[in-house]
């Protein structure tokens, strides 16, 4: 290696140029100086090559945990009547069935005062129903009689138009006799006044004309009664139908009333039978009891009123993530999330996701189209089948923190983005892209 040149002869003379000279002293370069040099050189040399490492960009949210399912939530108890609590049957942090007893309340309306009120309920709804039965036996009476009387009105027309016949047959024949006797004593009127015949004769034929005249008058007449007859025998059936139309119709609406009357009365006693059920309020489902509302014995209750909190024992576990309204555009279900639980020990880069310890990963399922009342939008989001279940000491309700995994950029483009203020970049993997199409695919469908 060439060495510098130098402008000292001996080392000698250098040394004492130097004590004699301060200015001599302040230009030599010690060697803790050039190690200080040389790691600053090469600090900036690692952090340019860093400028180049890819950088996960993200979104971020907080939320708690909750469930996947609406039915899987926490759910309050309510009475579906008012009452007073006679007894408690469960306790706090109690384990029940679907169907188990919770609490027995005893009736606070004086309407139902009565502990026999069902049975009398149930006496007066079969004693209508006898009613109506009754009721109905006579309108089938009724019904028996207008026919009975149709078949006589049919009977006795039969009868009158018969004797209306007989008397059109009598006097056809009376009209003969009439005419022939009425040419023979014009026959014998002229002998008379011829004085061919005698007086007595003439008196004979005169009396038997006479008679023959009468019989065709008296056959008239009963014609004219057998016509009279008939129409009579009509005129008398239709008042007696008329009459028995009338009864049954008043039966039927007697029935009528009778059945609106057994309705109601029926409707009161499943009523009575429903509410006797509401006594007793029962589990809706599986889980453990976690909250109780109402104090103890005695205490009265109102109509809906919430008596307990029920957790349910089988749920799915999911996360809500509330995300600002600048950030909501970016995310689509499917895309991966890293979550940091309340409690749970972890580590996170957030632009690093790989090197991250203690954090679970997720997936986006469904994003609200409407902010909260907070004035951030909610993210659901689900266990990633790809990554570690989530730890099943879990508490509904624990706090969340996560990270919306969105595209990979390199460390300059972060910090230059940051700096500028621009959002993240809104490129969709095609994964992604296809999902979303697909739901809003099988929305479209769902909906024709």
């Amino acid at each position: 290696m060439e060495k510098k040149p130098s402008y000292f002869h001996t080392e000698v003379e250098r040394m004492h140029v130097e004590k004699r000279f301060y200015s001599f002293r302040l230009l030599t370069i010690n060697r803790s100086t050039r190690v200080i040099a040389y790691g600053l050189i090469g600090l900036f040399a690692l952090v340019l090559i860093a400028m180049f490492l890819p950088w996960q960009q993200n979104v971020r949210g907080q939320g708690y945990v909750t469930t996947l399912l609406p039915g899987e939530r926490p759910q309050q108890v309510n009475t579906a009547i008012g009452g007073i609590i006679q007894r408690w049957q469960v306790r706090e942090g109690q384990y029940v069935r679907r169907g188990d007893t919770l609490m027995v309340i005893n009736e606070i309306k004086e309407k139902f005062f009565d502990p026999k009120l069902l049975d009398r309920t149930e006496q007066q709804v079969q004693a209508q129903n006898e009613a109506n039965l009754s009721t109905q036996d006579k309108a089938r009476a009724l019904d028996n009689q207008i026919q009975a009387l149709q078949d006589a009105m049919t009977f006795k027309q039969a009868q009158a138009r018969n004797k209306v016949v007989q008397s059109q047959a009598k006097l056809q024949s009376d009209s003969l006799n009439f005419l022939v006797a009425r040419q023979q004593f014009a026959r014998y009127e002229e002998l008379y006044a011829q004085g061919l015949i005698s007086l007595t004769d003439y008196e004979k034929r005169r009396v038997k004309f006479q008679e023959t005249q009468n019989y065709y008058e008296v056959a008239q007449q009963e014609l004219e009664n057998a016509r009279i007859g008939l129409l009579g025998v009509r005129a008398e059936y239709m008042d007696k139908i008329s009459k028995a139309l009338s009864s049954r119709s008043e039966a039927l609406g007697k029935l009528s009333e009778g059945q609106g009357k057994l309705a109601k009365l029926e409707n009161e006693q499943s009523n009575l039978e429903i509410r006797a059920g509401f006594y007793i309020i029962r589990a809706p489902q599986d889980g453990l009891v976690v909250k109780t509302l109402k104090a103890g014995t005695g205490e009265t209750i109102k109509e809906g009123d919430a008596i307990c909190t029920i957790m349910p024992a089988d749920y799915h576990q999911a996360v809500e993530l509330y995300v600002s309204a600048t950030d909501v555009p970016l995310l689509t279900p499917g895309r991966k999330v890293r979550l940091e639980f309340d409690g749970w020990p972890a580590l996170q880069f957030s632009g690093w996701p790989s090197v991250s310890v203690g954090t679970f990963g997720g997936e986006i399922a469904v994003v609200d189209m409407v902010k909260s009342t907070n004035g951030k939008y909610r993210v659901l989001v689900k266990p990633d089948p790809q990554e570690d279940p989530w730890p099943r000491q879990l508490r509904i309700g624990s706090g969340v923190y996560g990270w919306a995994m969105l595209d990979e950029v390199r460390i300059w483009f972060e910090i230059w983005r940051q700096l500028n203020g621009f959002p993240p970049s809104l490129q969709m993997p095609m994964e992604y892209e296809q999902k979303d199409q697909k739901n809003m695919n099988g929305d479209a469908q769902k909906t024709k």
